[in-house]
């Protein structure tokens, strides 16, 4: 109970965001947000109808059990990412942002250089931002100096399911952040297991949608993703054995009985 996940003052027990693009239907979205036990989902503002919200996909989310975190996904340039922070924050939805600036070229990368533009612009109108990243440290040591409220790093493309083929650069970017604020895995999980790795590395949470909207049965994996953080997140605190080599018997030689 006293391992909680703090962003921008806020504390939360689940270190599991979920998304709710791909699902089947917008009633199979909301059990799987029940089943994952996620406090924090994220939503794209361009999915939101604004002037009519209960006629939207924020009828099927509860906004009082739910930190909504508005993304900016779709957008391609840091003024289009800055003009929908803007649009959302107006309509009530949230103060926090997630921002997305990927670029129209098929591959579903952030543009690190407009993401570092439109955060530093976002932040000193006094949002709450949280900047979807690719895995370079560098970028995200600008990102935690202009003030995001967390680093956000593909563990691998968008959607693709491959998991954290560079578990290292990952893990190069939580050195980095040393604590300032959280990191968050994001995009690229495809199984508990991977979720799980992130954890284990270090990582705050993890934020999954593809691999839980698009599994054979939605709330059993979300359920089960669930599982793979904890279990990621008790594997760090206790502190894994250091990789060898070489074997080192369970049962040392000078222990049996007769020696």
């Amino acid at each position: 109970m006293t391992d909680l996940l703090h962003i921008a003052g806020q504390k939360f027990h689940s270190r599991l965001m979920v998304g709710t693009g791909k699902y089947a239907s917008n009633e199979l979205m909301k059990e799987s947000l029940a089943a994952s036990g996620t406090e924090i989902v994220t939503v794209a503002v361009r999915r939101v109808n604004l002037e009519q919200p209960e006629e939207s996909l924020l009828h099927y989310i509860d906004i009082h059990r739910y930190t909504l975190l508005p993304n900016t996904a779709g957008c391609h340039t840091a003024e289009e990412a800055v003009r929908t922070a803007r649009l959302a924050r107006a309509a009530g939805l949230s103060n926090w942002i997630k921002l997305e600036v990927i670029p129209n070229d098929g591959t579903l990368l952030p543009d690190p250089i407009a993401t570092v533009e439109a955060a530093h612009q976002l932040v000193s109108e006094g949002f709450i931002v949280l900047p979807y990243t690719t895995d370079d440290h560098i970028v995200a040591r600008r990102l935690i100096e202009i003030g995001c409220a967390a680093v956000m790093p593909l563990g691998s493309a968008i959607g693709t399911g491959q998991g954290l083929p560079n578990p290292e650069r990952i893990l190069r970017i939580i050195e980095e952040a040393n604590g300032r604020v959280p990191v968050i895995v994001d995009a690229g999980i495809g199984s508990p297991s991977d979720a799980s790795l992130a954890l284990e590395l270090g990582a705050d949470a993890v934020l999954v949608n593809t691999a839980i909207a698009k599994a054979q049965n939605p709330v059993q994996m979300a359920a089960a993703m669930a599982k793979g953080v904890e279990a990621g997140r008790q594997a760090y605190l206790a502190g894994r054995i250091p990789k060898s080599p070489v074997a080192s018997p369970s049962s040392p030689e000078e222990q049996k009985i007769g020696n």
